[in-house]
């Protein structure tokens, strides 16, 4: 059924549904586009209002081709949306589902495209917040690229931080979504343009591996790994790939490359990478759930038995489900500073080879667990049957005879 947005624009279909709206396929003055309808209580919301008509420069402002353009913003009663240029593919989260890991040239490509959007918008001294594969969207109609990649495009600039107001988070919360969230967030530290290379390279990471490197088991937990572990080494991949990684995936945000950097660097990689097949790593075991660790809001969306549990998949906005178009970020509390202290900086969980648990990790735990107590049990039936033998031997064999003197050392008999 189709609706108006505006005196411009008219929704069609809707594409997809997340946490903070609807996606719909509109129709403007200048030919098809996607539109983003915040959802009501939020268009309701003055304060939210307000900074989405503040952040409408510096949206509409961003052109770059490894960028989906927001092309208009409407505020019209109840309606608040984002009118943007219109991609005929799919995210990059659709693609991993399907194929669980890309091979190394092909992730890189796609991660060189992001970087060179990111760059455009750091110019622009505007930062993403929430890079992640959900919000890469791969264009199905543009020329394909090196390692058969499509041209990747970074959307949603500005969704986290008009959601991010005040009144809606306090300085003790943390907005986005726990597997990509740089250490600085974690402690509470405002965003810079750091951030994104950092969730950046944990994209690549998980494009090359199939799992997030920090991710897996309670979001609390998720957090107090970006701060206190490092990342496990990938085998497979060139070591300058695995350095460039590293740099970017550092702890401290002045160590991470800058967005035109990481972009060059990557596209020099790339002929080194040429070939290499997809990695054969096995996905760590998750962890369980630690009751000391930072809660979710009291209104967090709790899934359905039933309903498959994503890996930081819980919504934007309390209350509200996650669902095809996976808006996947979490309000959380900023974790107090002995929740995060572990000690010098450990291992992250490392990755294992297929079909064989990691060291460390629950089930190994577990096994080293009943091993040790099959051990114990077996010790203390040893210890049982050396006792009981000892009293059958004391009491002359158990019957009832004293036991005999031994020939060399007894007395001799009186007469």
């Amino acid at each position: 059924m189709a609706r108006n947005i505006g005196s411009r624009y008219t929704a069609h279909q809707i594409l997809g549904r997340g946490s903070a709206g609807t996606v719909w396929l509109g129709e403007g003055p200048e030919g098809p586009v996607a539109i983003k309808l915040l959802r009501e209580d939020l268009a309701s919301d003055q304060e939210l209002v307000g900074r989405f008509v503040q952040e409408r420069t510096a949206l509409l402002g961003l052109d770059h081709p490894h960028v989906v353009a927001v092309r208009d913003l409407v505020v019209d009663g109840n309606d608040l949306a984002l009118v943007m240029t219109l991609v005929r593919g799919t995210d990059l989260r659709t693609r991993l589902d399907r194929e669980r890991r890309l091979a190394p040239e092909a992730a890189v490509a796609i991660i060189a495209d992001v970087a060179d959007g990111l760059a455009a918008a750091h110019k622009a001294q505007v930062v993403h917040r929430d890079v992640k594969p959900e919000n890469i969207l791969l264009d199905m109609e543009g020329p394909i690229g090196p390692g058969g990649a499509h041209p990747a495009l970074l959307t949603d600039f500005g969704v986290a931080k008009l959601i991010d107001t005040p009144r809606r988070t306090k300085a003790t919360k943390i907005i986005g979504t726990p597997d990509y969230l740089a250490p600085e967030i974690v402690e509470g530290l405002p965003p810079r343009a750091a951030v994104d290379i950092y969730a950046l390279a944990t994209v690549l990471y998980e494009l090359l591996a199939g799992f997030t490197p920090f991710g897996g088991g309670h979001p609390g937990a998720v957090l107090r790994r970006h701060v206190t572990e490092t990342v496990v080494p990938l085998p497979g991949i060139p070591e300058e790939l695995w350095q460039l990684l590293v740099q970017c995936l550092a702890k401290a945000p002045a160590s991470r490359l800058r967005a035109s950097e990481l972009a060059v660097r990557l596209r020099d990689l790339l002929p080194l990478l040429a070939g290499i097949p997809p990695l054969e790593v096995d996905e760590p075991d998750a962890e369980e759930s630690d009751p000391q660790l930072p809660a979710y809001d009291e209104q967090q969306y709790t899934p359905a038995a039933d309903e498959p549990r994503r890996r930081g998949a819980v919504p934007l906005v309390p209350g509200s489900a996650p669902d095809s178009n996976r808006d996947t970020h979490t309000s959380m509390r900023v974790p107090a500073p002995d929740e995060l202290a572990g000690g010098p900086l450990g291992t992250a969980r490392a990755p294992r080879a297929p079909g064989r648990p990691r060291p460390g990790s629950a089930r190994n735990k577990a096994a080293a667990v009943r091993k040790r107590r099959i051990t114990l049990g077996v010790a203390a039936l040893a210890l049982c049957a050396a006792v009981a033998v000892g009293g059958w031997l004391a009491t002359g064999g158990g019957d009832g005879d004293p036991a005999p003197q031994d020939s060399e050392n007894s007395a001799p008999a009186t007469p």
